[in-house]
């Protein structure tokens, strides 16, 4: 069956279903949602973690673990992502078995709304689905004031909307920077605590435009030695890599729908002029307009995307592989130079 926001995030609360689907491109809200099911069975629940090629290789399997009791006698639930079409048999028997007593939720981040898995879903009553996009500012700001009453955090609007703006926009780095409030505050739902500019300034990763620009620059720029001192100083402040990745790949978007302009010869000039280029930053436009190609822009774009769901994936090596995805990136530049 279909769910909204609230109905998924009541029924992952208190685990009835056999199957959580959670499909669509927003890797980080279906890994929050996932830690949400993960909370409500409880720190000592025991976690098996599959993946699609898993599944493919033996259907049979998510029953039999679905089925299975822990060694410990603890409670149990089964968590699996990059779920694709070629799952819909596992998934099938896992629905058809005579019993299942541990929930499993299902990460498909290609799968659309008319695929087979959330059809399959959505035909059974021991199934939920729910489709993860990236929430408006609005939206994300409304969902994190609700997470903060749970956690018994008490939380003027500013400071939420501080939240989301230091977060990128990106719910899983939100919430992460909630909880480490909530210990910090030390704040629970039965003895709530009241979130001040204070604390936020001292916890939360924040991360300024100029910040993630001088990262965004030195790539461009082909300069590893610049990026490498700006990568250091960032690792070093604890703050995450979600928002210069995906300001870079705002940054790379805005090159490629300009080179595709000057490629069908209009003026350089008058192409940052059409894009509204800020005045500020027209030299360095220009400078990366003529040093990147269609194509080199294209394939940045996509190595620069596949970081950022490496990064959001589970049991990852979080910013080491966003370092590494963009210091090479640089490398090739200045090779190019």
């Amino acid at each position: 069956m279909k769910a909204n926001a609230g109905q998924i995030r009541a029924a992952l609360d208190k685990p009835q279903a056999r199957l959580f689907l959670l499909h669509g491109p927003d890797a980080g809200l279906a890994a929050e949602l996932a830690a949400r099911l993960g909370r409500a069975m409880g720190e000592n629940a025991e976690r098996v973690d599959l993946d699609g090629a898993a599944l493919k290789s033996d259907p049979a399997r998510l029953a039999d673990e679905a089925a299975s009791l822990s060694l410990f006698g603890d409670k149990r639930w089964i968590r699996v992502t990059g779920v694709g079409e070629e799952s819909v048999p596992a998934l099938t028997a896992l629905l058809e078995a005579p019993s299942a007593s541990n929930p499993v939720v299902a990460i498909a981040p290609t799968a659309k709304a008319t695929s087979k898995l959330v059809k399959l879903a959505d035909a059974s009553r021991d199934a939920l689905h729910f489709a993860c996009y990236p929430p408006s500012a609005a939206d994300l700001e409304r969902q994190l004031a609700q997470t903060a009453r749970d956690l018994g955090v008490q939380a003027a609007p500013p400071l939420i909307r501080r939240l989301v703006d230091a977060s990128g926009g990106e719910s899983a780095i939100a919430t992460r920077e909630l909880e480490k409030l909530a210990l910090y505050l030390d704040a629970a739902p039965d003895r709530p605590a009241e979130l001040t500019a204070q604390a936020l300034d001292e916890l939360a990763a924040d991360l300024g435009e100029a910040e993630a620009g001088r990262v965004v620059d030195s790539i461009l720029a082909g300069d590893p030695a610049a990026l490498g001192q700006e990568l250091v100083r960032l690792r070093e402040a604890g703050v995450s890599p979600i928002p210069w990745l995906r300001q870079l790949q705002r940054r790379l978007l805005s090159l490629a729908a300009m080179r595709a302009d000057i490629d069908r010869g209009e003026p350089v000039d008058s192409v940052m002029k059409k894009h509204r280029v800020f005045f500020r930053e027209e030299a360095s436009t220009a400078r990366a307009l003529r040093q990147w190609p269609a194509a080199q822009l294209a394939r940045a774009l996509h190595h620069v995307r596949a970081a950022e769901l490496a990064v959001m994936a589970p049991a990852n090596a979080g910013t080491v592989l966003a370092e590494e995805a963009v210091e090479t990136l640089a490398r090739a530049q200045a090779r190019r130079r």
